[in-house]
């Protein structure tokens, strides 16, 4: 799991790997921490107040990384955003959040015969992947010319910036009819980003939005990641950043809303002084689209 997620909380590997026994179980992530440094504790944790009364959040060491190549076990990206991240705990919060809502989807789903999590590695691999999407080191990072008018204004602006999604995954659904299949890019969000800036030249979620319409209209998806189809989650902490955003996408459509941009709050990821759970509202609760009906991804 930690050749995937760059970062678990001790809960999370538990959901995903553990056995009878969880108390032995964590003394087992201890052990492979304290011994050989297979595992690690990124030191970002700790800077909150209740830290030590929290899961410990695990990555994995330096022995673990060589373990794992020698059985053949590569680490391919799960996100760019968590496999090129920069310094050590830079963005750790964001990060960790992308890999609690990971978790909790793919968590889910094995509580569900009818749906599979697809993974990026799985993805990447799969042989309607482009090769040169495939052999590229960032291979989520795609650039995509964007227009915008502002309201009020006569001025067209212009951005030819790159596009990561924080996560790339999918859900694979047995019907009566045939396995089917949804992808899905996924953009955590804990109100650090501006709805809006003066410029589409700075990051903001209306370059984002921008961006995925263009990929979604003209099957960027389906040339660059070789995904057949694809929706976007946005997941925000606050319930009035997530009105705010929705209210952006109505405008942009004179009314019409958007189905494949798709909202939910989680205030829980943005907490300091609690750790979140598993949570499999993320797999069997409705999504929020703007200007549409709800949506639930566990179903075809």
């Amino acid at each position: 799991m930690l050749s995937r997620y760059r970062f678990l909380r001790s809960t999370y590997l538990y959901a995903l790997v553990g056995g009878k026994s969880r108390k032995r179980f964590i003394e087992r992530l201890g052990d492979l921490f304290h011994e050989g440094g297979y595992l690690t504790r990124p030191t970002a944790q700790w800077q909150t107040i209740n830290a030590s009364y929290m899961p410990v959040v695990y990555a994995l060491g330096s022995a673990g990384k060589n373990v794992l190549e020698q059985h053949g076990v590569t680490r391919p990206s799960l996100s760019s955003l968590t496999w090129n991240a920069g310094r050590p705990g830079r963005h750790f919060q964001h990060e960790l959040m992308v890999c609690d809502i990971l978790a909790s989807v793919e968590i889910a789903t094995r509580a569900d015969p009818h749906v599979r999590f697809v993974s990026w590695p799985e993805i990447l691999a799969h042989p309607k992947m482009p090769q040169a999407t495939r052999e590229n080191s960032k291979p989520l990072a795609t650039r995509v010319p964007v227009t915008y008018k502002p309201p009020g204004s006569h001025k067209l602006q212009r951005s030819n910036r790159l596009l990561v999604p924080d996560a790339v995954f999918g859900l694979e659904y047995a019907t009566p009819l045939g396995n089917k299949y949804r992808f899905f890019a996924l953009e955590a969000d804990r109100q650090t980003q501006p709805v809006f800036r003066r410029t589409l030249s700075q990051s903001s979620v209306l370059r984002k939005i921008l961006q995925y319409r263009e990929i979604i209209t003209h099957t960027l998806h389906r040339d660059r990641w070789g995904l057949p189809n694809l929706l976007v989650l946005m997941v925000t902490t606050g319930e009035r950043h997530q009105a705010n955003i929705m209210r952006l996408v109505e405008e942009m459509t004179a009314g019409q809303g958007c189905g494949y941009i798709l909202f939910k709050t989680m205030p829980a990821l943005a907490s300091l002084e609690s750790a979140p759970l598993p949570d499999p509202a993320f797999l069997t609760d409705p999504w929020h689209r703007a200007g549409q009906p709800d949506l639930f991804i566990n179903r075809p």
